[in-house]
């Protein structure tokens, strides 16, 4: 049976179906959820002609377009194989034919960027193109380029638990400004290892429990690696990545050392670097740059291997609630994963520009997070799985504050607690929760 919903009633019909899901069928819609990202899209559209929105599989990028192009632009996919045809086959009559559109996956049809860049070079009118890709297509061969000055990239990550809790506070901006969020009703111990373990995959996060995200997970993964690896990279062995991917796992939070990780599965250096880049144009995981004073020493220094998700992270380990209880320190590198996870996000969405870093210096002092504003002004976060904080804790921030201490603005202990209290000399222990505060 066919139903004719006029625009006038579709709001209401979207707000039903979505209670459908989410009470009847016990699913988590995407589209209950608001987006920090939105307001973003809608900025660069009104006055830049191509916008790209770039993130991972299943992060919920389709959902969104969608919503933003409906009786607006027309709407292609790539994952459709027909619509696939046409723009390898004839990638400038395909953009020929469309005035302003979405384009879906781009990332599977990357000559589509050329023939973009000519149409948007004879008609430059604002928001003619969204695009959105599941792998960083920028990073291609004669892509980076093609578009300069023409597009805008933005992130869309999974779920950040801002948007779960709908809250609109972005911790970046207000910490720079001075301010710890406000954590109402923290979670913390089992709530917290469950928010952490779950992760923010909106499919996942559909899954009522432990055992069906697990599932959904593993097949997520097999999938990135079998399809999209193999299309975007053009790697033809792949047998060996599952098996490099959960090694990446055991050394997440950690310095990358690439005859190290390779040699575990019978890798070069050069090859386990090429796979790490791979897996970070799918946006599995980053290399996080370590903070140094001089910004050029930044590129000889060694990066520290992070996850994007730490729902897949603990999948990729093997790791439920009652391993966590077994063995507290294997939650620290996913707690931390989740953190860094959170943080990307904030950033995406914040007023002002942030970059990711970590710091570690000669005598192996390290903070797990340092976030650098525009101005070079420095936050230091350290991660702390557990509800009691000592002074031993905080000796990493307290070297970065020595070593940068002019730009040092504040250091923030995160933990399982749920107090939010001074700790002296800039420093401060705030609960994890305030992440999604407000």
């Amino acid at each position: 049976m066919l139903f004719h919903i006029s625009r006038l009633y579709f709001p209401y019909f979207s707000l039903l179906l979505s209670v459908f899901y989410d009470t009847v069928l016990g699913m988590n819609s995407t589209a209950i959820y608001p987006r920090l990202i939105t307001a973003r899209i809608a900025e660069a559209m009104a006055d830049t002609p191509v916008v790209m929105l770039a993130g991972p599989r299943q992060a919920g990028k389709t959902t969104l377009v969608r919503q933003i192009s409906e009786n607006r632009l027309r709407y292609l996919t790539l994952d459709d194989e027909l619509t696939l045809l046409a723009a390898r086959e004839d990638p400038v009559g395909m953009i020929r034919s469309l005035d302003r559109a979405v384009i879906d996956e781009i990332q599977r049809a990357p000559q589509l960027l050329l023939a973009i860049k000519k149409s948007v070079d004879e008609d430059r009118r604002s928001g003619r193109f969204l695009l959105t890709g599941s792998a960083n297509v920028m990073a291609l061969p004669t892509v980076a380029d093609s578009l300069a000055g023409r597009m805008e990239t933005l992130s869309l990550l999974p779920l950040s638990q801002s948007e779960l809790h709908r809250r609109s506070a972005n911790w970046l901006d207000a910490i720079f400004s001075g301010t710890i969020l406000k954590a109402e009703a923290p979670e913390v111990a089992d709530d917290l290892i469950e928010t952490v373990l779950k992760g923010g995959y909106p499919e996942a996060l559909s899954r009522t429990t432990v055992r069906r995200r697990t599932v959904w997970a593993r097949q997520y993964i097999d999938a990135i690696i079998q399809r999209d690896v193999r299309e975007v990279a053009g790697i033809d062995k792949l047998d060996q990545l599952p098996r490099f991917l959960r090694c990446l796992a055991q050394v997440a939070g950690q310095m990358c050392n690439y005859t190290q990780l390779g040699g575990q599965v019978g890798l070069d250096s050069k090859t386990a670097a090429r796979y790490i880049g791979v897996l970070e144009h799918m946006y599995l995981l980053q290399r996080v740059e370590v903070w140094a004073k001089n910004r050029l020493n930044r590129v000889v220094k060694t990066p520290k291997l992070q996850f994007i998700d730490s729902g897949l992270l603990s999948t990729l380990l093997n790791l439920d609630a009652t391993g966590v209880h077994q063995e507290r320190s294997r939650f620290g590198k996913v707690l931390e994963t989740f953190v860094y996870g959170e943080l990307l996000k904030h950033a995406a969405t914040a007023e002002g520009e942030y970059r990711i870093l970590y710091y570690r210096d000669q005598d192996k002092f390290e903070v797990d997070v340092v976030i650098e504003n525009a101005d070079g002004q420095l936050v230091g976060v350290e991660v702390k799985a557990s509800a009691t904080v000592k002074e031993s804790d905080l000796r990493g921030l307290k070297k970065l504050a020595n070593a940068a201490p002019n730009a040092f603005k504040r250091g923030i202990l995160l933990y399982d607690g749920t107090e939010t209290l001074p700790l002296g000399d800039g420093l401060w222990a705030a609960p994890i929760a305030t992440l999604w505060g407000t």
